[in-house]
């Protein structure tokens, strides 16, 4: 059987593990949100311009000779 200071010594190394674990996904979620936050301001920026375009379209189109005539 292993002795005590043998299990302690595997048990600091798995919380090693796990602690490392812990700050890679804790980074992974911070870069994840920052990316969701870029992509929903860019949403709703062209949320926006296709809004603006949709109220154009609306107005009478002028009837002009075009510029080659």
């Amino acid at each position: 059987m292993d002795t005590t200071e043998n299990r302690i010594t595997k048990l600091e190394e798995e919380l090693a593990h796990v602690s490392m674990n812990n700050e890679e996904l804790s980074s992974e979620l911070i870069h994840s949100a920052k990316r969701i936050e870029q992509l929903e301001r860019k949403i709703a920026m062209l949320e926006s311009r296709f809004s603006s375009l949709e109220d154009n379209i609306d107005a009478p189109i002028p009837n002009e000779k075009p510029p080659h005539w």
